[in-house]
């Protein structure tokens, strides 16, 4: 029999999505900012995850220009019904203030790789939308409503809308189905059907380390719903000591032997101030059935970092597998599907043939834009990790950067850049913006060859270093010491207390000040596990 190990997806995965048609068990995780839109895992011992093509591939499906950092997807939502795949999505144009700009929608496709269909625009009155198929054929969308007004809960409850396919819009009104418990942040809604109850899950606590996944059902749609006795079905809040933190927004499903299991974000908090580096990930928990509710294995609360699963070991592809060492040559008409680019595909900033075997990138906006960047970035899905790039650039000018990036967001990463100094030439410099702070540690930097140099970034848990080499096999330090807790989702919370959702990454970039684009030429991207 196949043993997981918890997270099953490491590094920034959260929100899943949990799915098992016949023999096999899908996954869909949020992607925020990072293009393209969602994504899809298929397993069938739920310890192996190969990844599927992203759905959200056309400008048409999802334009993310513009959207605030942590903004754009969150929480898909993946369904299937009569032969057919479902996929609800939001685009969140604007949080964090008063109001929340967002539009959901709806993708369909006969296949789990695609091609998946336009949208339809659904509604816009709060974000996680889910869909039910009903058992008498109908449909309904559920989402979180969000509220403005002061005096009231910022998070309203679970608002419920038939849906009409025939239509492709929503029909009647909208019903309040549950306005939420005393933890408040009622969110992330789904609901199911089994022996005449209808069951609906919510995320409550927010998305931190109270956050926690509740139940009620009831035996009409409209309810009204009753909580259940095992509340929250999952949380870690009161195990501070489970490597397994955060747990919550889940979503269950039922094998074809007629197993269930439930798919929960989570996050492995390090270092004093508990900083999640890796972002929320994704956990599997065996469930049972007591009384007619659903349960933890054990009637416990408490995620668990080993599961045992009744199927036999189904191994994936390695070029597919997620969470293993790989390597991305440039040698293939196109990169690998572990490169993301941030808000929009990178179109004509980069090319596979301009120079065959290598990867060109050509400059464009600064890494604190929200539009028009040439970046190619993958996740850091373990605390050690070696990062390693080959990059051939001749810089005019400091108007003139490329190199290899540690990425958060906007306004918090680290970047080994190649330049160009008035005084010194060609050199590599630091660059550091911690949350909003910007500064550059070694000024104008180090003088380099003129030729191809290889870039190295190494992680230690809460702590990166930057290297360089001229020759492939020499390797310096250079720069100080980074602080890799900066790059967390838990310190923009809490020192600037603003909300940030995603995880670190590692990747390539270019930029040209001028406008100009200024191209550099990358030959390979490497990722090690250092664990």
């Amino acid at each position: 029999m196949a043993e997981l190990i918890n997270p099953v997806l490491k590094g920034f995965h959260p929100d899943p999505s949990f799915l098992c048609v016949g023999q096999d068990w899908y996954l869909a995780t949020s992607t925020f900012e990072w293009w393209p839109g969602v994504r899809l895992f298929h397993s069938r011992d739920l310890a192996h995850w190969e990844r599927l093509p992203s759905p959200l591939t056309r400008k048409s499906q999802l334009d993310l220009t513009g959207v605030a950092d942590s903004g754009g997807v969150w929480a898909p939502h993946l369904s299937w019904c009569d032969g057919k795949f479902y996929l609800i999505y939001s685009n969140v144009h604007n949080f964090g203030g008063t109001f929340y700009d967002v539009d959901n929608y709806l993708v369909t496709a006969s296949d789990i790789r695609g091609p998946w269909s336009e949208p339809v625009f659904l509604n816009s009155s709060g974000f996680d939308p889910s869909l039910f198929h009903a058992p008498d054929g109908r449909k309904y969308l559920l989402n979180m409503a969000a509220e403005y007004r002061t005096w009231k809960v910022r998070f309203a409850g679970i608002m419920m809308q038939e849906y009409s396919e025939a239509e492709g819009k929503l029909i009647g009104e909208p019903k309040m189905l549950w306005r939420g418990s005393s933890s408040r942040t009622t969110e992330g809604p789904a609901l199911y059907y089994k022996d005449g109850w209808y069951y609906l899950f919510c995320a409550e606590g927010g998305t931190g380390v109270r956050h926690c996944e509740v139940v009620l059902r009831s035996r009409h749609i409209d309810g009204p719903y009753e909580r259940g006795p095992y509340e929250p079905l999952i949380t870690a809040w009161p195990y501070p000591a489970n490597p397994l933190q955060k747990a919550g927004h889940a979503s269950m499903a039922q094998g074809a032997d007629g197993s269930w299991f439930l798919a929960h974000l989570c996050g492995r908090p390090v270092g004093p101030d508990k900083d999640c580096i890796l972002g929320r990930e994704t956990a599997i928990q065996p469930l049972e059935w007591r009384d007619g509710w659903p349960c933890l294995q054990g009637g416990t609360d408490e995620p668990r970092l080993t599961v045992e699963t009744p199927y036999p070991d189904c191994p994936v592809p390695a070029d597919s597998a997620e969470g293993v060492d790989w390597a991305e040559e440039f040698d293939a008409p196109v990169w690998d599907d572990r490169l993301q680019s941030l808000r929009q595909p990178l179109g004509d900033r980069a090319s596979l043939t301009a120079r065959p075997g290598w990867l060109r990138l050509y400059g464009a906006q600064s890494l604190e834009s929200r539009f028009t960047q040439s970046l190619l970035a993958a996740r850091q899905q373990h605390f050690n990790c070696r990062v390693e790039t080959s990059i051939d650039f001749d810089p005019l000018d400091y108007h003139h950067t490329a190199g290899l990036v540690y990425y958060y967001d906007n306004n918090s990463h680290y970047y080994l850049a190649l330049t160009r100094d008035e005084r010194l030439g060609r050199v590599l410099t630091l660059m550091r913006r911690r949350l909003k702070q910007f500064d550059m540690p070694i000024g104008a930097g180090v003088p380099v060859p003129d030729g191809a140099l290889t870039l190295r970034l190494e992680t230690n848990t809460a702590t990166a270093q930057f290297y360089w080499s001229a020759d492939g096999e020499k390797f310096a330090a250079i720069g100080p010491e980074l602080d890799a807790t900066v790059l967390s989702d838990d310190a923009p919370e809490r020192i600037l207390h603003e909300n940030r959702f995603t995880g670190a990454f590692v990747g390539i970039c270019c930029q040209d000040l001028t406008g100009q684009r200024r191209c550099a030429d990358f030959d390979y991207f490497r990722y090690t596990s250092l664990e």
